[in-house]
């Protein structure tokens, strides 16, 4: 791997890595020469993710429920006791909730913005001292944030909170890149569009929707493995030194 892509001798940390995008972004990063952990709220498959992740890499799994400040603090302090300073943190866990608007539920509403935009928030907040610690000048910590083309377009698909929770996390993100830089912590956002994940497999799973989901992207096709992992490793490494409070689309065009 060519040194500007580099990331040996770095930690990283992905929250809801053990599978979709956070997972593409995790097998990268181990690929690229980086520590892994993996959180998810289920530790049995924060247990296999990292076992089948290790023959790429150092990678370790870690259960964390983010959805819950208690559960992001018990995250920070276990971290805290395992390495002395994280150098990239993907904020990736993330969920959605689809009803028609007459009955769509204030429960949904409140699971949605508390996953995707609070967790968030909290992940930083918890985990600033260990970013302080590992940003420099020459080399800035970095959190890459996971929004979506649905907080920049108005396609709702019935999923009324998530397009508007992924335009707060793009905000948010704005918002902290401005105040970290001179911490040396870059923040940015991947906003992806269609990519395969268990969010979008009931439309992979079923050749009409697929088919139609697709005509809607100017390149006609989903997003690859290959292409998440290799635009996550820019953000990370020497290509995304002087990079801070982007938005980057990563959707065929969709967005346009």
């Amino acid at each position: 791997m060519h040194p500007y892509f580099s990331l040996q001798g770095r930690t990283a940390l992905v929250t809801g890595g053990t599978r979709g995008i956070g997972k593409m972004i995790a097998k990268a990063f181990l690929e690229a020469g980086a520590t892994v952990y993996v959180c998810a709220r289920d530790g049995e498959a924060c247990a296999q993710t990292a076992a089948e992740l290790s023959a790429f890499g150092t990678c370790h799994g870690m259960a964390a429920n983010l959805a819950s400040e208690e559960g992001v603090q018990a995250l920070a302090a276990q971290l805290a006791g395992e390495i002395g300073q994280l150098d990239i943190l993907v904020n990736n866990a993330g969920t959605t909730w689809g009803a028609p608007l007459e009955s769509y539920p204030a429960k949904g509403w409140e699971k949605v913005m508390q996953l995707n935009v609070t967790s968030v928030f909290s992940c930083i907040q918890q985990l600033l001292p260990l970013l302080r610690k590992a940003g420099s000048a020459a080399n800035p910590a970095r959190v890459i944030n996971i929004g979506s083309v649905a907080g920049i377009t108005s396609h709702g698909e019935d999923a009324y909170a998530y397009g508007p929770s992924k335009a707060a996390l793009h905000q948010l993100s704005r918002m902290l890149a401005r105040e970290l830089v001179g911490q040396h912590i870059n923040v940015n956002v991947i906003a992806p569009g269609r990519f395969p994940s268990k969010m979008t497999q009931f439309i992979a799973q079923d050749e009409q929707a697929l088919a139609e989901d697709t005509a809607l992207i100017p390149m006609k096709r989903w997003g690859r493995e290959e292409e998440m992992a290799a635009l996550a490793i820019s953000l990370a490494s020497t290509a995304g030194a002087y990079m801070t409070g982007t938005i980057i689309p990563i959707d065929g065009g969709f967005h346009l």
